[in-house]
């Protein structure tokens, strides 16, 4: 079997790669954009740089014919990567099995209706799927390729033209490498209380990561940072979920977690019976006490 991998970003590239290797005897990978391929993790490796003007969706048509002949397709669901999955699935008259959480041969389980349930998937033709690289967090990539060969852009027909961008700040610590991440929810009244949860995070070393209505309700916090089924999955070895309720679309961005500690004011809260150790109380005295006594 022959597996490529697409990512935007050099670290999901090598996660890939990793569980690319589970899957197939051979191995390639392209990174799309301003990040490096890293050596040693395929057996082929490429890159793509996006030409001034230009968007990085429309990246597809530089990488179909490169995808060609391979058995499936792993890509680094981005929002942008995942309209290059889209338009190359498209090409070769295939679907995309979105959100990936494992492989088994030629089937795939993902979830459906935001994360309620489970659903098992064979892929037909060529194989696409977006995953999480986290989902291969334990695994190790290998391979023997050294510089990426560079890829000449080719436009598509009907070309997006980049007429101007603003760059998006970045929050800090990256949430997909942290052993310990801290996330936020909507038992914060006030903006100004999430310095309580920073100071929690800055003191155990961890990332600050947010439920959705903190990213996309209220706007306290960057989009980059919201966990959950349509954000960041996660795998780190510590989840401290403050004022959380625990829905499932959040709690499938943080069920691999190693550890999951509870802190909410609602002892019913159902995010009580999905962690390993919960604590009733009010976060303006839950949280500096815990931050003083670590």
């Amino acid at each position: 079997m022959k597996a490529f991998v697409i990512a935007e970003h050099s670290e999901a590239a090598k996660q890939l790669c990793a569980g690319a290797r589970i899957m197939a005897d051979e191995v390639a990978v392209a990174v799309v954009g301003v990040n490096a391929v890293p050596e040693g993790i395929a057996d082929a490796a490429y890159h793509v740089d996006v030409p001034a003007g230009a968007i990085l969706d429309d990246a597809a048509k530089t990488l179909e014919p490169v995808i060609a002949g391979f058995d499936a397709v792993i890509i680094e669901p981005t929002k942008r990567m995942k309209s290059v999955a889209g338009k190359l699935a498209a090409a070769a008259g295939a679907s995309v099995i979105a959100d990936a959480l494992s492989i088994e041969g030629d089937v795939a389980t993902s979830m459906y209706f935001g994360g309620v349930g489970h659903a098992q998937r064979k892929a037909t033709g060529t194989a696409f799927y977006t995953v999480s690289p986290n989902v291969f967090v334990n695994e190790q990539a290998t391979g023997s390729n050294g510089a990426a060969e560079e890829l000449a852009w080719v436009a598509p027909e009907n070309a997006v033209r980049e007429v101007s961008s603003e760059p998006v700040p970045k929050s800090g610590i990256d949430l997909t490498a942290s052993d310990a991440v801290v996330a936020a929810g909507r038992g914060f009244a006030e903006k100004e209380d999430l310095q309580l949860a920073r100071d929690l995070a800055d003191k155990i070393g961890a990332g600050l990561g947010c439920s959705r209505p903190l990213a996309e309700g209220v706007d306290w916090m960057p989009a980059e940072t919201y966990i959950g089924v349509s954000g960041l999955i996660l795998s780190p070895k510590v989840y401290i979920a403050a004022g959380i309720s625990g829905q499932i679309q959040h709690m499938v961005g943080a069920n691999r977690a190693g550890t999951v500690f509870a802190i909410n004011k609602d002892e019913n809260a159902p995010i009580f019976k999905q962690c390993d150790y919960g604590l009733v109380g009010d976060l303006k005295k839950v949280l500096p006490a815990l931050t003083a006594a670590l």
